[in-house]
């Protein structure tokens, strides 16, 4: 296997295409395919299929190949970077993932100070569910991802936390109180968001033994506040995701307040790429502020 032949694989599963991989690559499609499939015939394993409604589908056995091909040209790119630093430069890109209020609230600061420092740095950016981007960090799709706090199956460089508040309609009978406990929602309709942002609100209401009503699972704050606009329920969100709130919509502090943790997520702080440490030293010192 080639270098390039692993490149030729990672693209065509990246875009689910060989004709799109092609294009990409500035290739024609019969190399596309020729490429994988010497990769099968030298392995002995089928690793993609073929599927006239599905397009293409990864094996069990790609799946598990992918990763380690991942990791292959990711240890390749850190031999190019070291080499570059040698030479006093910084070259190399850093694959980012993240979930979408951390995105907006975070990200373009961070990039903005981290380009003009560093801008033969490529930042590659991938938006997601916390799920996803969780998904991603495993798979090594990406190289550092913004999570929510825990995480076991990652290495955490913890950033920042926010609180979570209780959005609810300005007619709400609980609006008229300064804070909110769970309690105060038994038995209370709850729009709960979905990809991964679950767990911290069924763990609250757990702890208080208060049954949670899951009235709603949606999957973006805005169908959430436009849910709560229209009277379904209520929600309790990151106070950081609320930067427009509809003119009838409100928030109510949490009694006692319930803070969500935000970290920098790696595989592996050791093997990580220099640019990659270059990245979390950068926004360290940007919270540190």
């Amino acid at each position: 296997m080639t270098i390039t032949q692993l490149q030729i694989f990672v693209k065509t599963v990246e875009m689910e295409s060989f004709t799109k991989a092609a294009q990409s690559l500035n290739m024609t499609q019969p190399a596309v395919s020729h490429a994988i499939s010497s990769i099968e015939s030298e392995l002995g394993v089928t690793l993609i299929i073929r599927d006239k409604r599905k397009g293409l589908i990864l094996t069990d056995v790609g799946k598990r190949i992918l990763i380690h091909i991942r990791e292959i040209l990711n240890g390749i790119e850190k031999v190019e970077q070291e080499v570059a630093a040698e030479k006093g430069h910084e070259v190399g890109k850093i694959r980012i993932g993240s979930f979408p209020s951390a995105s907006a609230h975070f990200l373009p600061k961070i990039i903005n100070i981290f380009q003009q420092k560093y801008p033969n740095l490529e930042l590659i950016l991938y938006e997601g569910t916390l799920k996803e981007v969780e998904g991603w960090l495993l798979s090594r799709v990406i190289d550092i991802g913004i999570v929510i706090l825990p995480n076991e199956e990652m290495e955490i460089i913890p950033l920042t936390r926010g609180k979570m508040v209780v959005v609810l309609r300005d007619d709400h009978t609980l609006y008229k109180k300064s804070a909110i406990t769970i309690q105060d929602l038994n038995n209370e309709p709850i729009i709960i968001f979905k990809g991964g942002y679950e767990p911290p609100i069924i763990d609250m209401f757990k702890q208080a033994g208060v049954p949670l009503r899951i009235k709603y699972a949606v999957s973006t704050v805005t169908t959430s506040l436009n849910m709560i606009q229209e009277g379904l329920g209520l929600a309790i969100l990151a106070e950081l995701s609320l930067s427009n709130l509809p003119p009838n919509v409100r928030t109510r502090e949490l009694e006692p307040q319930v803070w969500r943790e935000i970290g920098l997520a790696v595989p592996s702080l050791k093997e990580s790429s220099l640019a990659v440490q270059l990245f979390i030293e950068e926004v360290q010192e940007l919270f540190s502020l």
